[in-house]
């Protein structure tokens, strides 16, 4: 991809790769867990952007645009992922998931599976918010574009997932923790 300037103002589109590929590495493995997979959207994600700079209304956040496209690549990729194994479980027939088969692992490395089943377990729409905001440091504002919706609902996203969490992990949300004091 050669050198693109804007006239608009805008940052060569080299100067976005440079400035945002890791945090958006960072952001797609957390939400893929896995690195190739993390990797091969990165890339598509900015092909994608690529196709579509020259279009780009010249006042736009670049940062919560690029994670709008990454978030985007990343769904189609989770359904592609998710479609496969629904086709391919039918092979695996002897093996059986660690959850059913009643084996637990409480070691920190079996809390912190847990914390990553429960969070790949939230709505996909709170998981990435909360990956967003708790892990990437994006505004509400950032996360609204991104996801499309108001900084309001970004705000909901995220203490939903929060608060499921809290839940799952024993830990009292501020609510139940106010009405217990109330008592």
């Amino acid at each position: 991809m050669g050198t693109y300037m804007r006239s608009d103002g805008q940052p060569p589109f080299e100067e976005l790769i440079d400035r945002h590929s890791a945090e958006l590495f960072r952001y797609l493995w957390r939400l893929l867990r896995d690195s190739d997979d993390a990797q091969d959207c990165l890339q598509e994600t900015f092909v994608k952007a690529f196709r579509s700079y020259a279009r780009l209304q010249s006042a736009a956040n670049l940062r919560a645009w690029l994670y709008k496209i990454a978030t985007n690549v990343a769904r189609t990729h989770g359904r592609r992922r998710t479609r496969l194994a629904a086709r391919t479980a039918d092979l695996d027939g002897d093996r059986v998931p660690e959850a059913e088969s009643g084996v637990s692992d409480s070691s920190d490395g079996g809390m912190l599976a847990q914390v990553v089943q429960t969070v790949n377990e939230l709505p996909y729409h709170q998981r990435e918010a909360l990956m967003m905001r708790k892990y990437q440091g994006l505004e509400y504002e950032e996360i609204a574009l991104a996801l499309g919706c108001t900084p309001t609902t970004a705000r909901a996203h995220v203490y939903q997932a929060v608060k499921k969490l809290r839940q799952r992990f024993g830990e009292p949300t501020r609510h139940a923790t106010a009405q217990e004091a109330a008592r």
